[in-house]
């Protein structure tokens, strides 16, 4: 494993192996709060904390731009907490261990943090540099994106006085993003009486694991596998089959932002059936082999004996359960009309799991329009709703409509050819940058959202490209240097 704090441009990777070290899963970033207040204070800036928890540093322009228009950098200090099943991490205590592999920096056997890592990094260089020509600054950093966005949600409408918005929390070099999907969390609860598991039956564990994962809108069109799907689908072949199982626990997913990379399950069956079950399960094994191939190569499904359980879940409910998990949607609902390519509404069934007499799922519905979230969100819910569950929906967001005169794009264009040599791809992305709801808090602002190129994101496989994070540093400064005057 080699240092990532020598890697170019090292200011940047300096930050970000500080940032490492500070444990920042959602709702738990009071850390990082506090070392970006004893660097503002250092630096005799500006350090401002809001109600909600959000940080905003204010830097004064550097010599001879005092009338540059105030430029707001944006990133959100949290980040996923997902690690492999045979890593021992403490997300809330342990620090993350970032290595060089290859052209990437990647960690070791959790998520990097990269996102949004790579952007506070990049905020504390210009907030730390001498020698870049820039106007005001407003850094404001946010929390709790990744479990709710309600930093930005509550952010004050009357706190910051820029009107140009640089967000760093896209993941593709060469690319300025211009909108992004909105999003609103749904939640179903199934309650239940525990019943006994039947006498002389045994207990055994379904896996199912080495799904690739990966972000809930960047990677929900790729195809990939939801565990929580896979284990619904081996569940109902086993009782197909004539398995006499009572489901004991379930646990599927970690987040619901993030693609289910494993589920398990405890089963209580007959001892005679033991054959068949081992037989079926490999059944379903080779069906999804065939089914998902190449895009899933490391897919595990397995059952193993376990420790006998002493409640089970009603039957009837089991079935209603089963049938709501097939009727419900997974993936891409509906692609974009007027932006070709481009995800428009999809949902991931993020979480499932079971305890003290209720049964719980966890699913986030993205769109471009906020009606058709809407509209996709009560399809979601009518499947649970038939089923018995209760549902409610959370956390809804706006998405962030393209601005085709947005003159900061339009700087940005030929700032990015100057320096490399070709116009940057404009896109919108499937996935909920703040973007939308700042926009909608401070309607007057002109934003533009980019980043180097991450891959893997919401997953253990997250990695940033090393040459990429120059190449978006060098974008950063030159584009600063080039904001015109108020």
């Amino acid at each position: 494993m080699s240092t990532i704090s020598q890697l170019q441009p090292t200011n940047v990777w300096q930050y970000f192996a500080q940032l490492c070290e500070l444990p920042r899963p959602s709702k738990h970033e009071q850390l990082v709060v506090s070392w970006i207040q004893r660097f503002a204070e250092e630096k005799g800036f500006e350090c401002e904390l809001d109600e909600i928890g959000n940080v905003i540093v204010r830097k004064p322009a550097s010599a001879g731009c005092e009338d540059y228009r105030t430029v707001i950098l944006q990133s959100h200090i949290d980040m996923v907490p997902q690690k492999n099943a045979g890593t021992v991490h403490d997300f809330k205590t342990d620090p993350i261990k970032p290595y060089v592999d290859g052209e990437w920096v990647t960690a070791d056997g959790t998520t990097l943090g990269a996102d949004n890592g790579m952007g506070v990094a990049a905020m504390m260089a210009v907030l730390d540099s001498s020698d870049i020509k820039h106007g005001p600054i407003e850094a404001l950093f946010t929390i709790d994106e990744e479990a709710g966005m309600t930093g930005a949600l509550n952010l004050d409408p009357n706190i910051l006085k820029g009107e140009l918005l640089f967000n760093l929390d896209t993941e593709d070099d060469g690319e300025l993003y211009v909108g992004c999907a909105g999003g609103q969390d749904i939640n179903i609860e199934f309650d239940y009486q525990a019943e006994q598991p039947a006498q002389g039956n045994v207990a055994w564990q379904l896996a199912i694991s080495g799904l690739l994962g990966g972000h809930s809108g960047l990677d929900i069109n790729t195809g990939r596998a939801n565990a929580n799907k896979l284990m619904n689908r081996l569940l109902r072949r086993l009782l197909a089959a004539g398995i006499e199982l009572q489901l004991a626990d379930i646990k599927g997913g970690s987040l619901r932002n993030a693609i289910a990379r494993e589920s398990f399950a405890t089963i209580m069956i007959p001892a005679e059936q033991q054959d068949d079950l081992l037989a079926v399960v490999e059944d379903v094994l080779c069906d999804i082999e065939d089914e998902f191939g190449s895009a899933e190569p490391n897919l595990s499904i397995t059952a193993s004996p376990a420790s006998d359980a002493s409640e089970v879940l009603p039957l009837t409910l089991l079935l209603r359960f089963i049938r709501a998990m097939d009727a419900v949607p997974h993936g891409v609902e509906r692609m974009s009309v007027d932006l070709p390519g481009i995800v428009e509404t999809s949902n991931n069934v993020g979480v499932i799991r079971m305890k003290n007499g209720k049964l719980r799922v966890r699913c986030l519905v993205r769109s471009l329009s906020d009606k058709a979230r809407d509209e996709f969100s009560e399809s979601v819910a009518g499947a649970f709703i038939l089923a018995g569950a209760s549902v409610s929906f959370d956390n809804p967001y706006p998405g962030w409509a393209p601005n085709p005169e947005s003159k900061l794009l339009q700087g940005m264009k030929v700032v990015h050819n100057d320096l490399f040599g070709f116009e940057p791809a404009v896109k919108v992305i499937h996935a909920g940058l703040e973007c939308g709801i700042l926009g909608a808090i401070y309607p007057n602002w002109d934003m533009i959202s980019f980043g180097p190129t991450i891959r893997g994101a919401h997953s253990p496989d997250e990695r940033v490209e090393v040459a990429t994070v120059e190449r978006f540093w060098q974008l950063l400064v030159a584009s600063l240097e080039q904001i015109p005057k108020a």
